[in-house]
């Protein structure tokens, strides 16, 4: 079963393409990677996942003084983080087919630029008090959020070989995550000025990464420029989960179980700290949340530094990653009462997080074709953004019967992750850009 997925994984040589993409910037492009530009590239690419990260979380301290000021209700301002996610869940594929057919910056500098106007229309419904236009306006966000990260991840695969898009895909995880971390502080410290500021806040950060983007990245241009028809494409798309789709699907759905246990462990913490005896909360209540994400995110770091191409490194740091995951989580469900233990088992089960994603991020972005990657990694990242979406409220649903069932929950689930990877995931010796 192993050699067959290796032959198929092969079937498709991205670093051949990538090389032909390349032209004769191949020479400037292997120096560049070596020094300081590769890394203001990096740290370019990096802005668009904690952009995205941002318009989310950046809010969500802020939905209590909203309910009060508009005279809305709880589920109607749950509905300014809801309406976001649903629109970019429905609009990332159709940005991945638009990357596919023009180009990466053609996607992504445009969309950033939506983002972040409809922020500031976001903001003027904010002050003029008018709900309807504050909800549109998110949803436009979202529109505008469908076209970043995702396709800064093909894009990363577009421009980086020899392991160095592992490196790259690790520093895009990080910033996620980080983003993650700073953006309730950041909501929090704004709202001091007024609840309303963040929403206006948000677009300087938008600003701030179009330029870099349009500035620091100079994408390889297409080896044929040709516009391909909807059908062909398509059939392309069909193609390659024909070859590929036993390990890609089993990848999307162990990518999308890791970030929905993530993202519900932490909101079931969140939501713990506030109450009584803790009854900590705004800056303090991010500060602890920030230690678990911290293990995610050097975790993260790091393990894109080191995997490179390396697919039997990868297999194996997914495995342990998943492992450790299970085994925290099992023990957070006999021992949650203690909040210092609690806080320990999401910090290891975040860190076996951050040893599962950059390795897939790697092995789907480097396995498929420029010509569809686009859409590929785009559907991954719809499984991923559903998996973040879909845990709060599960998490406060299982929460609300029992802590023990949640963590004993969670931790089958990664068990479910890891025999995944175990049977249906199988890279070659050399992976990523590879193929």
């Amino acid at each position: 079963m192993k050699q067959s997925t290796s032959s198929k994984w092969a079937a498709n040589k991205p670093g051949k393409l990538r090389t032909a993409d390349h032209s004769g910037q191949a020479d400037n492009k292997q120096q560049k990677q070596g020094g300081r530009g590769k890394w203001l590239e990096y740290m370019a690419l990096a802005t668009v996942p904690l952009v995205l990260v941002l318009g989310n979380s950046m809010l969500v301290p802020i939905l209590p003084d909203m309910e009060k000021k508009l005279h809305i209700t709880s589920f109607q301002s749950s509905l300014v983080i809801t309406l976001f996610s649903v629109s970019a869940g429905l609009i990332i594929p159709i940005s991945g087919y638009l990357s596919d057919r023009y180009s990466r910056k053609a996607v992504i500098l445009p969309s950033l630029a939506l983002y972040g106007i409809a922020g500031i229309v976001a903001g003027i419904g904010a002050v003029s008090h008018s709900y309807w236009l504050l909800i549109a306006s998110r949803a436009l966000q979202g529109v505008g959020a469908a076209g970043t990260s995702p396709i800064a991840m093909a894009l990363v695969g577009d421009m980086y070989k020899d392991g160095n898009e592992s490196e790259a895909l690790g520093l895009i995880e990080a910033s996620n995550g980080a983003g993650k971390v700073v953006s309730p502080i950041i909501g929090s410290l704004l709202a001091l000025i007024a609840w309303y500021v963040p929403l206006f806040a948000f677009p300087l950060f938008c600003a701030g990464s179009f330029f870099a983007m349009m500035l620091l990245i100079k994408e390889p241009p297409k080896a044929n420029k040709e516009v391909v028809p909807v059908k062909e494409y398509i059939s392309g798309i069909k193609k390659v989960f024909r070859e590929k789709g036993r390990w890609l699907i089993s990848s999307f759905i162990s990518g999308s179980l890791g970030l929905f246990i993530l993202f519900g462990v932490l909101f079931r913490l969140s939501d713990l700290l506030e109450k009584a005896p803790y009854h900590i909360d705004g800056v303090a209540k991010g500060g602890v949340l920030a230690i678990p994400l911290l293990f995610l995110v050097v975790t993260a770091f790091i393990t894109g530094h080191r995997i490179k191409n390396n697919g039997i490194l990868m297999r194996r740091l997914m495995i342990i990653g998943l492992a450790v995951m299970s085994g925290a989580l099992a023990a957070a469900a006999f021992l949650h009462h203690s909040i210092y233990a609690l806080i320990g088992f999401v910090a290891l089960s975040s860190l076996g997080t951050g040893l599962l994603l950059p390795c897939l991020n790697t092995l789907i972005t480097g396995a498929v074709d420029r010509p569809h990657r686009g859409m590929v990694t785009s559907l991954y990242s719809s499984l991923r953004f559903l998996g973040v979406a879909f845990g709060p409220p599960l998490f406060g649903w299982m929460s609300s019967r029992s802590d023990s069932l949640l963590y004993s929950v969670v931790s089958v689930l990664s068990a479910c992750a890891l025999l995944i990877i175990i049977f249906l995931v199988h890279p070659p010796q050399k992976a990523g850009d590879s193929g």
